[in-house]
């Protein structure tokens, strides 16, 4: 098989809104009106392997991470750590994935590298038990608390239909660099929880957004500040009853990473990953017609790789 293309055979995931998912094999991450493209990537998909080689071909795909992390930088590390369930759960971003994400942000010359969720469950122990916090000790960074609302700073939202101001954590606002790294997993609210989604770790007052439309108010917060690169962990996919979910048998393994400096079109790959089209998903369209990022996948340049 040529490393540009995923496996063309199998699949079929049915995906309506609102319902619970099935899922009986991999999907054919992008449609065949999708050609083949030459660098410089807006995209790099990975199927087949393990999470820290799956990141390392696809960052040296798009030309490594000293693009994004320049000796002396600070920089925001921002996996999904909302939730207090082992990593076989698949409720938060792969531990693996986000330390070798670490090691390549001090290997690119980062002055510090800081992690922190706004938590869901209890924070001390789902940094713990989501075996988060061990990764970004053994890898050097640091690992802060995101639960105390005076770190956290106003902002205006600029073209937000419905959200039009936030609390965000100064984490954020300090960092020279941001990385995005959410897991990609089903989610009751918002159908799924991919990039843009994983903001709602970084601002305060998330019960207002589930009040007050939801998926709006995810692709609003959008138009503030998109991270630097967004990595998406599609080891362990939860295909039914998110965020939490209730035992490993939600799960499938697609062992898949997709990463690009556009959150709209890492979650447009993604969705086609989990079996549902960008537009079936009102955060995705929404962001995309704000002019956060595109969904039309058919006009990046996209690297298939199977490892």
């Amino acid at each position: 098989m040529k490393r540009r293309e995923f496996l063309r055979k199998s699949v079929g995931a049915g995906f309506v809104a609102g319902t619970t998912l099935s899922f009986t094999g991999y999907n054919k991450l992008f449609g065949s009106e999708i050609p083949e493209a030459d660098t410089p990537y807006d995209l790099v998909a990975v199927r087949g392997g393990e999470p820290e080689e799956m990141f390392d071909k696809a960052i040296e795909a798009m030309g490594g991470l000293g693009n994004w992390v320049k000796p002396n930088q600070s920089v925001l590390v921002k996996p999904n750590i909302g939730w207090d369930v082992i990593p076989e759960r698949g409720a938060n971003t792969n531990p693996g994935l986000v330390k070798r994400i670490i090691e390549k942000c001090y290997e690119a010359g980062a002055r510090e590298v800081v992690v922190f969720d706004h938590t869901c469950d209890n924070w001390r122990r789902s940094y713990q038990n989501s075996g988060i916090e061990a990764a970004v000790n053994a890898a050097g960074g640091r690992i802060l608390p995101g639960n105390d609302e005076r770190f956290f700073r106003d902002i205006t939202v600029p073209r937000g239909k419905q959200l039009k101001e936030a609390k965000v954590h100064e984490l954020v606002l300090n960092a020279d660099v941001f990385i995005n790294v959410p897991v990609l997993k089903h989610h009751g609210g918002a159908q799924i929880t991919i990039a843009l989604k994983n903001l709602m770790g970084i601002i305060w007052d998330r019960r207002w957004w589930h009040r007050n439309n939801l998926q709006q108010c995810i692709a609003d917060f959008g138009t503030w500040r998109q991270p630097d690169l967004n990595i998406v962990d599609a080891y362990r996919v939860m295909m039914q009853n998110g965020p939490r979910g209730v035992s490993e048998d939600d799960i499938v393994m697609m062992k898949s990473l997709v990463i690009s400096p556009d959150m709209v079109a890492a979650d447009a790959a993604s969705a086609r990953l989990f079996g549902a089209e960008p537009h079936q998903i009102g955060h995705i369209r929404m962001a995309h017609e704000l002019g956060v990022g595109t969904m039309e996948l058919e006009n990046l340049s996209i690297q298939r790789i199977v490892v």
